[in-house]
């Protein structure tokens, strides 16, 4: 089994970094072999999409071809998520929405005639699915009673990776991180990774 670590936060012991960490740690006490594939957008960042990488996706013969060029970091990314049984994304919510470090991996797997089609009825994926565990860390509230904020990183999530085929979607959050103390941080993780669930890795073929 091979688990793809993505982390996005540019604070080395960000909550969002130690709750994708603990998640990892869960995984592999459930399958102690299992081997872990790293992607730190934070310390090592993609680059922004080139014009080049844009007209390659505008032309249909570019994309019938081997990818080259300008698509040869995006097919190495969508082979890194294809080759992962398990995905796990470490990321704080910024401005009430995904890091630009991670709007650009999307922006390179998000790819059309690879990993989606274009229907009249919308994208349909053409990635397989697989669990894929979203730790996220807020410094307010976005979701609960207690909600003081919009919440346009778990919709966003949502639709662009079911857009390429990952359905199976689990959302872990730290809340309220600006006013938490280290105890009331350790707390509020305990009771994120508390909500997980395991057993829809039972469902996939490494098991």
């Amino acid at each position: 089994m091979n688990i793809l670590h993505i982390d996005c936060s540019s604070r080395p012991e960000s909550h969002s970094r130690q709750l994708s960490a603990a998640i990892v740690k869960m995984i592999l006490e459930e399958v102690p072999g299992a081997s872990v594939s790293r992607r730190d957008f934070a310390a090592v960042p993609l680059p922004h999409a080139s014009s080049d990488y844009a007209t390659a996706l505008s032309s249909p013969a570019t994309l019938a071809a081997p990818p080259k060029g300008s698509l040869e970091l995006s097919e190495e990314l969508i082979q890194e998520v294809d080759a992962a049984d398990v995905i796990v994304i470490g990321t704080p919510m910024n401005n009430l929405t995904v890091p630009s470090v991670l709007k650009v991996w999307i922006d390179q797997i998000l790819r059309a005639g690879r990993t989606f089609i274009s229907t009249p009825a919308g994208k349909v994926g053409m990635l397989r699915d697989r669990p894929v565990f979203i730790g996220i860390a807020s410094g307010g509230v976005f979701t609960g009673d207690r909600a003081n904020q919009p919440d346009f990183l778990t919709t966003y999530l949502s639709v662009v990776l079911e857009s390429v085929g990952l359905k199976t979607l689990q959302f872990l959050p730290v809340q309220a991180t600006a006013f938490l103390d280290q105890d009331q941080a350790i707390f509020a993780r305990d009771k994120a990774l508390a909500a997980i669930d395991l057993t829809v890795m039972s469902e996939a073929s490494f098991l």
